[in-house]
């Protein structure tokens, strides 16, 4: 949960949260893109009710995983990707850009 810009929930930012409550995996050259449940993490409840802060995380988290996707080695990438994160629903799917 956000509080004065920073997360209230975690002193130190998890790695998983560097896109907010958005995560990915990659299929050929599709980005699938994913809104962690609220059990994951407490700001998609507020996303769910205000549309414009829902469009600008998410416009946020599109532009930072494109770019780390586009970043990443094969090897990398397929690491990340076999991480399982049950608590999610794909909310869209995005072109994976060329580095």
């Amino acid at each position: 949960m956000m509080r004065d810009g920073e997360c209230s929930i975690h002193a130190i930012k998890p790695e998983t949260c560097r896109a907010g409550p958005f995560t990915f995996d990659v299929s050929g050259d599709k980005i699938n893109i994913y809104l962690k449940h609220e059990t994951v993490c407490p700001v998609v409840g507020l996303l769910k009710v205000v549309p414009s802060a829902y469009r600008t995380q998410y416009n946020l988290a599109v532009q930072n995983i494109t770019n780390l996707v586009s970043h990443l080695s094969p090897e990398e990438l397929e690491m990340i990707c076999q991480i399982e994160e049950p608590d999610t629903e794909k909310v869209a799917e995005v072109p994976r850009r060329n580095p």
